[in-house]
């Protein structure tokens, strides 16, 4: 890419657009282009048609989703597999058609199976049943990596995709039904300090495991990639069957929810109890991402966790409703 080369950010306000931005602005991009949901409905077909028409974008990166925690996931089944399909097959479709040089499509480590090996390898896909709660998301993702690689195979297309793992910062989604667990945790323990409530109640046993990745690391990764990998670069040209070709991007990192508490209880500042609801599900006991492949490519994450905790808690007192 040139530092005035046309690039589209689909989803620019969101946690992972907006750090994106950030990022190309940064590294001196000039001519970015995006639009907010008023401005262009990314499920209407024709008007994304428009939009590409009228706007030709040179590159694309697809950080719009409809995305959520596990209530959210598991309560809006239908509206998460038909929002994410609709939007992804408008956005790369109109990519190929209107001869877009490269695009960067977003998914999720969910893609994985519920009992994948740890840590998670991008081979991994397709091979055992998927986590149920939020399985129609991840179906809608990995048609999106299938898409991506199929429109390479069959048409030339320069469709990369990756697969961030668990994301926090600033712009995030905080609102405590339908957020992600450190957003919703750090939002809990906040609100229980101002209040002076003597307990914060916390979902599942608290062994579940997860990895973070702040989002600012993550953009860094995402333009990282746009500027040093193409499609070529993510398979082995000796194999026969070409899959398999996302890249997961991640610490490889991971620390249990209970853990997570006690350090954003640090963080926050909330000196009263911690309460761990069994009867609230767990989700997935282990989920850690191998990032070798990125690490091979010569990108590795810079922003520890607690330091990232304190970003994003500053950023949360500042813009907080």
């Amino acid at each position: 890419m040139n530092k005035d080369s046309k690039i589209y950010v689909a989803g620019h306000l969101g946690l992972v657009g907006s750090a994106i931005v950030k990022n190309l602005t940064k590294k001196g991009y000039t001519n970015l282009v995006y639009k907010t949901h008023e401005e262009l409905e990314l499920m209407d077909q024709k008007a994304v048609i428009e939009f590409f028409e009228s706007q030709k974008p040179e590159y694309v990166i697809l950080a719009a989703a409809k995305v959520g925690g596990i209530a959210a996931n598991n309560d809006y089944r239908a509206d998460f597999i038909y929002e994410n399909l609709q939007v992804q097959n408008n956005v790369i479709h109109q990519s190929y058609v209107h001869g877009v040089k490269k695009l960067l499509f977003l998914g999720s480590t969910c893609i994985y199976p519920k009992n994948a090996p740890q840590p998670m390898k991008e081979e991994s896909l397709l091979t055992s049943p998927l986590e149920y709660t939020n399985e129609p998301y991840a179906v809608a993702k990995i048609a999106g990596i299938k898409m991506c690689e199929s429109y390479n195979i069959q048409y030339g297309t320069n469709f990369i995709s990756v697969m961030p793992t668990n994301l926090y910062g600033p712009n995030d989604n905080f609102d405590l039904h339908t957020s992600h667990v450190l957003p919703a945790l750090l939002r809990k323990m906040h609100e229980a300090k101002i209040n002076n409530s003597k307990t914060v109640e916390i979902w599942g046993s608290g062994k579940a495991r997860r990895e973070f990745l702040y989002s600012e690391d993550m953009a860094d990764a995402c333009v990282f990639l746009m500027e040093n990998v193409d499609f070529k670069d993510t398979y082995d040209n000796n194999e026969k069957e070409i899959r398999n070709t996302h890249i997961n991007i991640g610490s490889g990192e991971d620390i249990s929810i209970k853990e997570l508490a006690y350090l954003m209880k640090k963080v926050v500042g909330f000196s009263g109890e911690l309460a761990f609801d069994t009867s609230k599900p767990d989700g997935t006991i282990l989920k850690l991402t191998d990032p070798s492949k990125l690490h091979n490519f010569g990108w590795k994450h810079k922003v520890e966790l607690e330091e990232g905790i304190k970003k994003a808690y500053e950023w949360y007192l500042d813009n907080r409703c």
